[in-house]
């Protein structure tokens, strides 16, 4: 059977595929979690002039202060208030109603239902009618409504405010065939909402909490990417791709294989965002869109960056050859990240995929249990879609090498590392392959500094000691080397 679309693509792909006409879908959630927003969002994305959205509301916001709430949101359309989107108070009828009589009220809703034939029917607050009849009065009534309201074919919605006891044994959710849990924590610098579908007959819906947002647009949902079930991950197979740094490709066997993901190690400053600028350009060079995610550099700083180098980003982005998306560390969220990675590379039309960098999204998700899952979809998610993906993670400037991602470096099919190196009273670049899967690559230590063609690999560093972090990193020049420097 059709299901009927909510208007959010990403939310019928958490639902299973849309809302089962004839269904009984609970909606609950604290205050400000956004469950008004959502019943009427769907609301105006479904209603028509021959089927309606209906929407009851009970004792709570009046209905002049509703539309006033939503009249900044670009789904809303005035015009479709009354003709398409029918406000029905039911406060009067709530106020006559003894403890044994909801039967008026239900009479009107499945009246209307079976007579005009709406497409979707809310009832804002349903929690409410708790404070008006016993139990086992509003276990009939719901029953009753429920089961009438399904042989019009409309969607009930049933809205309300339950605490975490109440959702496991109030009647509604026995009676529901779907139970979507909205949440709002409180949390610094911003709150975050969250969806979970906890119940959802007849339908393969999306496991897991899912992000949840509410901006000018309106509401939005941001899918778990752990929940995703794919079918195929490799990539189509295809030659090596230039990484773009002069040198670095003839120790890693001629390129970086198509589809890899490739993590690039080093502290601050020492060059690893010009690196990607680097991978970023020679993609550009040849034709292909490419996406860069930054959280600290702006997209203005990236492009005046990029031009030091001779490099056109501005032009890119004027035609669509690449895209720089900025994510403000302090608004950084897992699921909104891996969510326009995701529509960016529907079309299969991006080859190069850069995220700068890791370090930063560990410590602002603050996720860390989910952060391996997660880590593991998002590498799979781009490769599936025939990208290459570039990663960049910072690691401490002084003193000796650590580990900044314990146990999840084996998810990355390259991993290149950039160091700082003492030379006689100077600081140098040093740069080695560290892994390579399926891959011959060299082994060796090489010197390597930022110049006009951006970072560039030079010679082998044949003296070095320090590598793995027992001391510090030197490359041991003789005194006749020093005397000469």
């Amino acid at each position: 059977m059709k299901r009927l679309s909510t208007g959010l693509p990403d939310l019928d792909l958490v639902l299973g595929g849309g809302l089962l006409p004839g269904s009984a879908i609970v909606v609950a959630g604290p205050p400000g979690a956004g469950k008004t927003i959502l019943a009427q969002q769907i609301c105006f994305a479904n209603a028509t002039a021959e089927h309606k959205a209906v929407y009851y509301t009970t004792l709570s916001e009046p209905h002049s202060k509703l539309i006033q709430h939503l009249s900044e949101f670009p789904f809303f359309d005035p015009e479709a208030v009354g003709p398409k989107v029918e406000y029905v108070h039911l406060g009067d009828m709530l106020r006559d109603a003894g403890e044994t009589d909801l039967e008026p009220l239900i009479d009107e809703v499945v009246r209307r239902a079976l007579d005009d034939e709406p497409v979707l029917v809310v009832l804002d607050s349903t929690r409410m009618l708790r404070d008006f009849v016993s139990d086992q009065t509003l276990r009939k009534s719901l029953y009753d409504l429920s089961s009438r309201t399904a042989h019009s074919g409309a969607v009930l919605l049933l809205l309300g405010e339950y605490t975490a006891e109440e959702m496991q044994s109030a009647v509604e959710f026995t009676l529901a065939d779907g139970i979507v849990h909205l949440s709002h924590q409180s949390r610094e610098p911003v709150d975050r909402r969250g969806l979970r579908v906890v119940k959802m007959r007849a339908a393969n819906h999306l496991s897991g909490a899912h992000t949840v947002q509410i901006t000018s647009e309106g509401f939005q949902v941001y899918p778990r990417i752990e929940s995703f079930t794919r079918e195929k991950d490799e990539p189509p197979k295809g030659e090596r791709i230039p990484s773009g740094l002069a040198g670095l490709d003839a120790l890693m066997g001629g390129g970086i294989p198509h589809g890899d993901g490739t993590l690039l190690l080093g502290p601050s400053g020492v060059g690893k965002t010009i690196a990607c600028l680097n991978f970023v350009a020679e993609g550009l060079a040849r034709g292909e869109r490419c996406l860069y995610i930054t959280f600290q550099d702006t997209k203005v700083q990236l492009v005046d960056m990029a031009g030091e180098f001779g490099w056109d980003f501005e032009a890119a982005c004027g035609n669509d050859q690449l895209m720089l998306s900025h994510v403000p560390v302090g608004s950084l969220d897992l699921d909104v990240l891996a969510s326009v990675i995701r529509h960016r590379l529907a079309d299969g039309a991006i080859t190069r995929v850069v995220i700068d960098s890791l370090a930063e999204m560990v410590h602002a998700a603050r996720e860390a249990e989910r952060f391996p899952a997660y880590l593991r979809s998002l590498v799979a998610v781009v490769r599936s879609a025939g990208a290459s993906l570039w990663v960049t993670s910072e690691t401490r400037t002084f003193g000796p090498i650590d580990e900044p991602l314990v146990g999840l470096m084996f998810l990355f099919h390259n991993v290149i590392q950039i160091r700082y190196v003492e030379h006689c009273a100077e600081v140098g670049r040093i740069l080695n392959v560290l892994k390579m899967r399926n891959s011959r690559h060299d082994n060796g230590f090489y010197a390597c500094q930022i110049t006009d063609d951006g970072l560039t690999v030079g010679d082998k560093v044949q003296r070095l000691n320090g590598m793995l972090g027992w001391s510090v990193l030197r490359d041991c020049p003789t005194a006749s080397d020093c005397a000469e420097a």
